[in-house]
């Protein structure tokens, strides 16, 4: 597969390789597959930027998007920064939170790894991911050609939460978040995402990209809470509003 872009520096075609079906992550009983960015591409957090704004995402320093036989359910979002209002729910996550510390690092820590082995034991038991393989961990998170941030929240000097973001010209990505799993009672997550938010805007970055929405995906649901929200469907990013858009609506 190949595409041509017409913009952001990417003006050379790109090729973009299959990867083998193999069980989808989000959607039970179904396959999946992703078309990858060809790794000899050189890519820089400008040029990731662009794609981003195409419907791709990275994991660890590859770059890809879903590409599966009969299924579009993986819709890539993103939240325009000014236009966001925290609703009801999401403010009291900000006030059970008001006593977090929030520390910026760009290294991985042994003390950040021991979080996400807890975190995948409790949270994600069955969902591949191997929690004691830290060079796994690290593949998974780390890029060589951006700005990846590790962001700890703690109370008193505990960790409770790391979320990973990638820092581009234009933008906050949210790659992932793991968090302390007897913490449950403060929404981690949640203020992960409103953090980001709230740094995004200080910094005048239009946007903060979340990843895919999936519907139907209990993981993948709650990025519908955060409005307004866009949605990249049909080449092009369009508003959702959870009261009248469907998937029926995106196609």
């Amino acid at each position: 597969l190949a595409f041509r872009s017409d913009g952001g520096g990417m003006n050379d075609r790109v090729h973009l390789f299959l990867s083998p079906e193999h069980p989808c992550g989000y959607l039970q009983g179904r396959v999946a597959r992703n078309a990858y960015i060809d790794p000899a591409l050189p890519l820089s957090a400008t040029r990731y930027g662009w794609l981003l704004e195409q419907g791709f995402r990275r994991s660890g320093v590859h770059v890809y998007r879903p590409h599966c036989m009969g299924c579009t359910r993986c819709i890539p979002a993103r939240i325009p920064v000014s236009q966001f209002r925290p609703n009801r729910s999401q403010r009291r996550c900000q006030g059970r939170n008001d006593d977090l510390q929030l520390r910026v690092t760009n290294r991985l820590s042994d003390e950040h790894f021991a979080l996400y082995r807890d975190y995948l034991r409790s949270r994600h038991a069955d969902g591949g991911m191997e929690p004691d393989n830290r060079e796994a961990f690290e593949q998974f998170l780390q890029c060589s050609w951006g700005e990846v941030q590790y962001w700890e929240f703690r109370a008193d000097q505990r960790l409770l939460a790391v979320a990973v973001v990638d820092r581009l010209p234009l933008a906050l990505s949210a790659v992932y978040t793991f968090y302390d799993p007897e913490a449950t009672r403060r929404s981690l997550g949640t203020q992960a995402v409103l953090q980001q938010i709230e740094v995004a805007r200080q910094a005048e970055l239009p946007h903060v990209y979340l990843g895919y929405w999936v519907p139907g995906s209990r993981k993948m649901e709650y990025k519908r809470d955060y409005q307004p929200l866009e949605v990249f469907s049909g080449g092009q990013w369009r508003r959702f509003e959870p009261d009248r858009g469907t998937r029926s609506d995106l196609r």
